[in-house]
């Protein structure tokens, strides 16, 4: 059996949740889904530029697991530009947690970067919640 799937942290929602080819009507045209995790993976490789190792520490993954949902959602990018296919964004299994702000306990943050869990120190988190890790 399966490890239950843990939130991913994500820090922004798309404004537009579905994009498709002009010149389709949307019910003759394929749809492929995109999770909101995976449109964040994008964003934070692909747009903000961070590491793997960065991007996996902003979603609250491992490195591995990053890849995964950061080669799904190109994969899935690939298709439907290549193929002519729509894009919508709905679902996964995340956490929206405001950029800046302790994704624990939602206080204030000082630090950007390093969000780190279990024996690592953190600047991820406030002081509170880094001390009680």
């Amino acid at each position: 059996m399966a490890r239950p799937t843990k939130d991913r942290i994500i820090e922004k929602l798309p404004e537009i949740k579905f994009f498709k080819p002009a010149g389709v009507p949307a019910n003759q045209i394929e749809t492929v889904e995109m999770t909101m995790e995976e449109v964040e993976a994008l964003r934070l490789k692909d747009v903000e530029g961070l590491n793997q190792e960065e991007a996996a520490e902003m979603m609250n993954v491992s490195r591995p697991t990053f890849q995964r949902v950061l080669t799904s959602a190109r994969q899935k990018a690939a298709e439907a530009l290549t193929c002519g296919k729509a894009i919508r964004f709905a679902g996964g299994d995340y956490r929206l947690v405001r950029p800046g702000f302790c994704p624990e306990c939602g206080e204030k943050l000082r630090g950007r970067r390093g969000h780190h869990h279990g024996a690592k120190k953190s600047n991820r988190l406030c002081s509170e919640c880094d001390d009680e890790k």
